[in-house]
């Protein structure tokens, strides 16, 4: 038997919404695991692109034994029912860039659990997998919206459960993704962030997360243009990403532009607009990073209201 899950890609962060805010977005990894029948073949575990310009390198720096992210929360869901992996074939089917901020890591970790758990009769309810994927992944800014689809927030409580409200994003609201031709991991990306931060820091992104929250639930353009600033982690992160000023700027006083964030720990940032020039983003983009010899990819996109689900 094997059963294969579609997973979303995420945008976590937001801007000021730093480990608790996240969107999914209609770029999809595929998990398929099957259990094999031959004893003693262990674990197999292979992974394949459909991008372009994927990078091998990177694909054939991923473990591909029982160091993988997949494999591990798989175990942790079998060990959850007092059970061990069977001998298992595992493949990745990626469209979502790696290293890019888009949850790409999140995405293969939730699609393995969802797939193990359908093979085992489904002992695992929502509840217990948001806790699994998000032992595994760190926090659940990236794990909710990939598990639940749309626009989530989410906290880890002392327990270890979930606690999750999902938000109405506004249709009319467009999110033009930029994705850059190079890679940032996301330990690097947590490196160079403060292990404390000044109380005004703190303050500013409680205000603006709440104001984010509001802006959102209320379609209020003008709330939302202010809301989407951060201190705590997007200026640490600026000297890592070329360009991500000189496109903040670009945007700040655009009529029509909400706001210009990372996505996630970036490189890739996303431009929040509403009745803005679609391709007048692109161009702005694509121009600013050209300049530094970086390619990009820029596509607008909805928020995807459709979390991983077991493709039939």
């Amino acid at each position: 038997m094997k059963v294969s899950v579609k997973v979303p890609a995420s945008s976590a962060n937001i801007g000021p919404g730093f480990d608790c805010l996240g969107l999914a977005l209609p770029i999809y990894n595929t998990v398929t695991i099957e259990e094999t029948v031959l004893p003693g073949t262990g674990i197999e575990i292979n992974m394949m692109s459909e991008e372009e310009n994927f990078d091998e390198m990177v694909f054939d720096s991923i473990p591909k034994d029982e160091n993988n992210i997949v494999y591990k929360a798989v175990e942790l869901l079998y060990n959850s029912i007092g059970q061990v992996p069977s001998e298992l074939k595992i493949n990745i089917q990626s469209q979502i860039p790696i290293a890019r901020g888009l949850g790409s890591s999140s995405s293969v970790i939730v699609g393995g659990l969802l797939a193990a758990n359908k093979l085992l009769g489904e002992p695992a309810d929502e509840t217990a997998l948001l806790a699994i994927a998000t032992e595994v992944e760190g926090h659940p800014d990236n794990v909710a919206p990939a598990i639940l689809g749309g626009f989530v927030l989410s906290n880890q409580e002392d327990d270890g459960t979930i606690s999750y409200c999902k938000l109405n994003w506004p249709e009319e609201w467009d999110i033009t993704v930029c994705i850059p031709d190079f890679e940032l991991a996301t330990d690097i990306a947590r490196s160079v962030l403060p292990k404390e931060v000044p109380m005004a820091d703190a303050v500013f992104n409680a205000k603006h997360l709440a104001m984010l929250v509001q802006a959102v639930n209320t379609n209020d353009e003008k709330l939302m243009k202010r809301a989407l600033q951060d201190r705590l982690h997007q200026q640490y992160r600026e000297k890592l990403v070329p360009g991500m000023h000189e496109i903040i700027e670009a945007f700040k006083h655009e009529d029509g532009i909400l706001g210009c964030v990372l996505s996630g720990a970036g490189p890739s940032m996303l431009v929040i607009s509403h009745k803005y020039d679609l391709d007048k983003i692109k161009a702005v983009v694509k121009d600013i990073w050209e300049k530094q010899n970086i390619k990009a990819d820029v596509r607008t996109l909805k928020v995807e209201e459709k979390g991983a689900y077991v493709v039939e």
